[in-house]
């Protein structure tokens, strides 16, 4: 039992560090390192992804608040469209074969994975004419890059695309049980044009409030090992921490080369998952 708390371990502190780098929340390592490598009950180790986003958020939005690279108001913002689209989600649940949607959203991030790709090479923000609401709302910010050593300014466009593919996120996270981090550094890099770290950062603090949401109805099913679940905190807390102080060191172009293989490999997922079932 010890040997397996152990590589636990290991692996949430890896989950953790790509969670907190790319705005993921850890759960697209942790489920299927728990079940696949480890032999996990899926229901625990869904229960454990879910502490693992809590813990990832946790660990990532106290430091990216601090350095001022979150946007708090577009998260704010952007999180009614999740909730409402996570609460859709729920209500129609039995209502429409899984199938479907895997192979819709699997398709829908293998464009935003080409998408992606076709900006590969942009480091910093393009001059956008910022949207009328972004300008009412306060959208617009600025954060320092530690990578470039300056000041760097950027404008929010885009609003009802990103606030359409929160709802999107909402419903996929709510009707699949799966994570939505993907989707949401997608829609605020593809759709609102902002920059890949600022993406990031936000998706991480937003992501926590939804997990938070939910844990409550994964512990009263008992889903919640907490042999499980407390390594994975640990190991995430961890990860979280270190992937915090790397990726303000790294290149917004970096951050995409990253991000654009691993949104691939989950549309892959999604889509083959759709096909079998």
């Amino acid at each position: 039992m010890i040997s397996q708390s152990i590589e636990i371990l290991v692996f949430s502190v890896f989950a953790g560090f790509l969670g907190s780098l790319l705005g993921l929340g850890g759960g697209i390592i942790i489920t299927p390192s728990l079940t696949l490598i480890l032999g996990i009950d899926i229901k625990y180790a869904i229960g454990a992804s879910i502490i693992s986003v809590i813990a990832t958020s946790s660990g990532s939005a106290i430091a990216y608040l601090r350095d001022k690279i979150t946007n708090i108001r577009v998260g704010m913002f952007l999180e009614i469209a999740t909730t409402i689209g996570a609460l859709t989600g729920a209500f129609i649940s039995g209502l429409i074969n899984p199938k479907y949607l895997y192979v819709i959203f699997g398709l829908l991030l293998l464009y935003s994975a080409v998408n992606m790709c076709r900006k590969r090479k942009q480091e910093l923000p393009r001059e956008f004419t910022p949207h009328p609401l972004a300008n009412k709302l306060k959208m617009n910010g600025t954060y320092y890059d530690k990578a470039h050593s300056k000041e760097i300014s950027y404008n929010v466009t885009g609003i009802y695309g990103g606030f359409g593919m929160m709802y999107v996120a909402g419903v996929i996270s709510g009707l699949l049980g799966i994570g939505s981090g993907i989707f949401k550094v997608m829609a605020m890099d593809t759709f609102m044009k902002l920059p890949m770290k600022v993406s990031s950062a936000t998706s991480n603090f937003m992501m926590g409030v939804t997990a938070a949401a939910s844990a409550g109805v994964y512990f009263t099913r008992g889903n919640i090992d907490p042999k499980i679940a407390a390594p994975v905190a640990l190991g995430v807390l961890i990860g979280a921490t270190i992937g915090t102080k790397v990726m303000q060191q790294l290149k917004s172009v970096t951050l995409r080369m990253i991000f654009i293989p691993v949104l691939l490999y989950v549309s892959i997922q999604m889509i083959v998952k759709g096909v079998n079932i």
